[in-house]
This record gives structure tokens, sequence and C-alpha cells, in this order.
């Protein structure tokens, strides 16, 4: 695992003590290896974990640290709490172990945090002009500000409370020193993970071409039902048609049964097949009320689903000719629930430091993935 650095920065709130941020140290480049995963590495081949598994777990936001060459650009203010609510923090490590423990899965894991660029939106055509115009619409809302960043949030300059987690340049070539950076900056780990991903889909797709069966991609997130204060509170209520039901949100593109919503968004997933991953979960889970689990609400999925979704549905003959089932679906747990309600109280409180992540929960939750996968195939 790379080695982390510290950096010193100062409170954003007078009183408080400084804190520090988490970064990637400079030149740091990753390898499709170091972020690749899967059960008993030491005494198998990627290869043949591939042949063992039916399910690639992605996880676009799970990384925290920042890349060393960006942070001249960090605001002052950014504290680590901050920093880490930012990234869908507490998948990384439940993924990690949960490939460690079944062998039916591969899981890939982004190493950049969303502040790079977000690999769940689709990739501009021009990352530098997206990433200018965000920074000039936040510029002009102000700091703590709303802004809408419609079409060009693949890179965000504020955090989802609006919290300007960049120093924007006040001149033209500090602007350009910063676009530059981040875009150059992404190809050593972001770059890196969609490489890896589209690489493992191909291989595992070209498996199942050979002898059929199935082929599951999963896009592993998870978002708090509440959103950071100035003093580092994550308490502020989201409102309610955007909140998370007690487990996890399964997407597909459908609707709250998973069929199709829209002709021209076509659900990712098959419909039948996504009500008995629901199933799956309540019981893997171990959740006596339904709507612990729901489908589609409050989110349909995003950009990975989405081009998996269309890649699958293009090659929809070719799969059903070799007896092949394909799909893609989005999991959105609630990180309440990932991290357990002593670490969730703790975040209710001001701050500037992380929780400290329990093994023993992780572990849990892990087994939990693994069972209701594993009762997923039995339903099938």
């Amino acid at each position: 695992m790379t080695p982390l650095v510290r950096l010193w920065a100062h409170s954003y709130s007078e009183g408080m003590s400084a804190t520090h941020l988490d970064l990637i140290p400079s030149g740091t480049v990753f390898t499709p290896e170091e972020i690749t995963h899967y059960a008993d590495s030491d005494t198998r081949t990627l290869e043949q974990a591939i042949s063992d598994a039916d399910l690639l777990v992605a996880t676009p936001h799970s990384g925290a640290a920042i890349p060393e060459e960006v942070a001249e650009f960090l605001s002052p203010a950014l504290t680590r709490r901050l920093q880490y609510d930012y990234s869908d923090v507490a998948t990384a490590s439940i993924v990690r172990r949960w490939a460690e423990i079944d062998p039916r899965i591969v899981a890939v894991i982004n190493p950049h945090p969303r502040l790079i660029r977000d690999p769940n939106r689709r990739k501009p055509d021009d990352v530098r002009a997206d990433l200018a115009a965000a920074i000039e619409r936040v510029r002009a809302a102000g700091a703590w500000q709303k802004v809408d960043l419609t079409g060009v949030d693949a890179i965000r300059p504020v955090t989802f409370s609006f919290f300007p987690i960049l120093e924007i340049p006040e001149t033209d070539a500090g602007l350009q020193a910063l676009v530059d950076a981040f875009a150059e900056t992404a190809e050593a780990g972001l770059g890196v993970y969609e490489r890896t991903r589209e690489a493992l889909t191909d291989a595992f797709v070209a498996q199942g071409l050979e002898r059929g069966g199935s082929f599951t991609r999963l896009s592993f997130h998870d978002t708090m039902n509440t959103t950071t204060t100035r003093d580092g509170a994550v308490n502020v209520a989201r409102a309610e048609a955007d909140r998370l039901p007690a487990v996890v949100a399964l997407s597909n593109r459908g609707d709250h049964q998973g069929e199709e919503r829209d002709p021209e968004d076509r659900p990712t997933m098959d419909p039948a097949a996504l009500r008995a991953l629901a199933e799956a979960h309540r019981a893997g889970f171990e959740v006596s009320d339904p709507a612990a689990v729901l489908l589609n609400q409050p989110y349909l999925g995003s950009e990975e689903i989405r081009a998996a979704g269309a890649r699958f549905g293009a090659m929809r003959a070719d799969a059903d000719a070799a007896g092949l089932r394909l799909g893609a679906v989005q999991a959105e747990f609630l990180r309440e629930y990932l991290l357990g309600p002593a670490a969730a109280a703790e975040l209710q409180e001001p701050g500037t430091d992380w929780i400290s992540e329990d093994p023993e929960h992780i572990d849990a939750i892990a087994h939990a993935c693994k069972r209701a996968w594993d009762a997923f195939r039995e339903a099938e």
C-alpha cells in the first residue's frame, strides 16, 4: 500500500487546533496490481481469480488521500474530516476485506479522490475546459454558497456542502497551472483505475462468451444522510427526497421496481434480477424491514453502470447466443450503516479529524456482502 504523507493545515474555525491532511507522495504512479484485489492472491493468479468469479466490484469514490502534486491548490481551511467526508470513505476497506474472503469476486479500487476527477461522471471531452468552467462558477457564487455545476461536475472544486476545497488562483497563469496539474496527475491513479476496470471487464466478458454463465459489474458507493457544517459536524439533514434507506439503495436506471422508466434510458440490470438482488441483500444483511433496501431511490445510478449497461446492451445478441447473462448495478450504502453507530455519532459533533475504522465492523459488513451475493446466486 502506498504510504501517505501529512500536510498540516490551519483549522477553519477560530480556536480549534490545527489538523492534518493525508497526501499521496509526489511522483506516485499506481499499478493495476496495487489496486486490484481478490482472494488468495498469494496462491492464485488474477486469471484464476477471474475464472472463479462472476462479479467485478468497482469503488470509484473510495480514495480520500490527495495527490501531493495538487496540494498547493488546496484551501488552507480544508481539514481531514472534510477531506474524508468528501469521499465514499467506508467503501475501500469493506470491499478489500470482501475480496479477501470471497473467491467469487474481483475488486478494483480507485486510489484517487473525486477531487481529481469523478469516474462516475462522463469524462469531459476537454477536462481542462470543464474544470476552468466549474472554478469560474464557484468563484462567482462565493465561498459556502450553493452553485450549479450541471454539465461540469466531473471535477468539483467544492464539496457537497459547498465548502471551497480549492484555493482558486486569481491569475490566468495560476488557473492554468491548477488545471494542468489536475489533468496530468489524474493519469497516475484515476486513469489507472479506469483502464484497469475496463481491462478486467474485457476479461470477464471474453470468458463469459466462451462458457456462458453470468457476469455483473457492481459500482459500490456510500453516502451519509447528513452533510457538514463549518465546524465539521456532519449533522445537517439532507432533503427527504435525497435520503438513503437504512441499508442500501440498489439502482439499475429503472423505476422503484427496477422496471424500465424511460425507453431512452434502459435498465442496466434485468428488473427481476434486481428485485432478487434486493431480497438477497435483505437476507444477507439480516434486516426485517423491506424498506431498508430500496430500488432506484434516491439515485438511479450514474456513469459507471450507464456505460457498462450500454456496452452490455450492444452485445445482447452475442451474449444470448453464448448463454451469458450480463448486468450492471449501483449499490449506494448508507454511510452511517457502514461506519457503525459509534463512528456516526462521533461525526455528529464538531471536529477536524476523521474517525478510526473498526476492523470487526468492517469484517461483519464484508461478510454480509458475501452472504447477499451468495443468496442472489442461489436464487438465479
